[in-house]
């Protein structure tokens, strides 16, 4: 007798993002389930949503990790396939997630993401493979609380699955630009709620080192101009997520 695959929700949550999400929708119809929790857009997300058969439930922000997590806790199944957006699944990445699905091997799976940036999918450096553990059995697995850089937390074997996630990381270079701003002051917040510091050394090597590491090691001048432009906005980010830490350490000295 064939053999009934687990069901699968996918969970999305989402912010204006209708210019990206039906491509999104159309790539997760695999799926027996589709939620997207929306944190207030303004630009026709919910009904474009709805239009294309997902769920809507509107949820004031919580954080990365909280928002993604109350998507989980809204899927239908317990096995949940977490995407962004801007995020497309590949018909390979369908069929493995499928095939795989029939009889899971573990409660925990990642799989490559595949950055598309300044018109070219990155396939070295830092944005290739990108690993990324996104599908899950709730009852095994469950997002941390990071405001961001949150991630899947189990305790269980993770599994991959070949075929890639693609991202489309940025619709224009300033738009990428604001959004990294926003995520280096995020990542300062919580390095120094860990009780982290950060010093000048830490500041003027990082840059140095990120770069050596993605640009020569793994490669990442084999993706021409974008690939460089890529790996040094990271680069420019490691050293303002520390430089933005000093200040706040220099600004909590002042007030002792």
């Amino acid at each position: 007798m064939p053999v009934s695959p687990q069901p699968l929700s996918v969970a999305i949550i989402t912010l204006n993002a209708a210019s990206q999400l039906e491509d999104c929708l159309k790539s997760a119809r695999f799926a027996d389930d589709i939620v997207v929790i929306d944190s207030g857009s303004t630009d026709g997300t919910q009904a474009l949503a709805e239009r294309l058969g997902a769920r809507v439930i509107a949820q004031d922000w919580l954080g990365f990790g909280p928002q993604k997590q109350f998507a989980v806790t809204a899927a239908h199944h317990d096995w949940v396939l977490c995407l962004d957006a801007d995020e497309r699944v590949s018909s390979e990445l369908q069929s493995s997630i499928k095939n795989e699905l029939k009889s899971p091997s573990t409660a925990a799976f990642r799989f490559a993401r595949c950055n598309r940036f300044l018109g070219r999918y990155l396939k070295h450096g830092e944005g290739y493979p990108d690993w990324s553990l996104r599908l899950f059995d709730r009852r095994q697995a469950r997002w941390s609380a990071d405001a961001v850089h949150e991630k899947v937390e189990t305790l269980s074997a993770v599994g991959e699955l070949s075929g890639d996630l693609l991202h489309e990381s940025a619709e224009s270079l300033s738009s990428y630009l604001s959004k990294q701003n926003r995520y280096t002051t995020l990542a300062a917040e919580m390095a120094l709620a860990a009780g982290k510091r950060a010093s000048f050394p830490r500041i003027a090597l990082s840059p140095i080192i990120r770069f050596i590491k993605f640009y020569f090691v793994r490669q990442g001048f084999r993706d021409g101009l974008p690939g460089l432009i890529h790996i040094a906005i990271g680069c420019f980010n490691s050293m303002m997520k520390y430089s933005k830490m000093l200040e706040q350490q220099k600004i909590d000295a002042a007030l002792r």
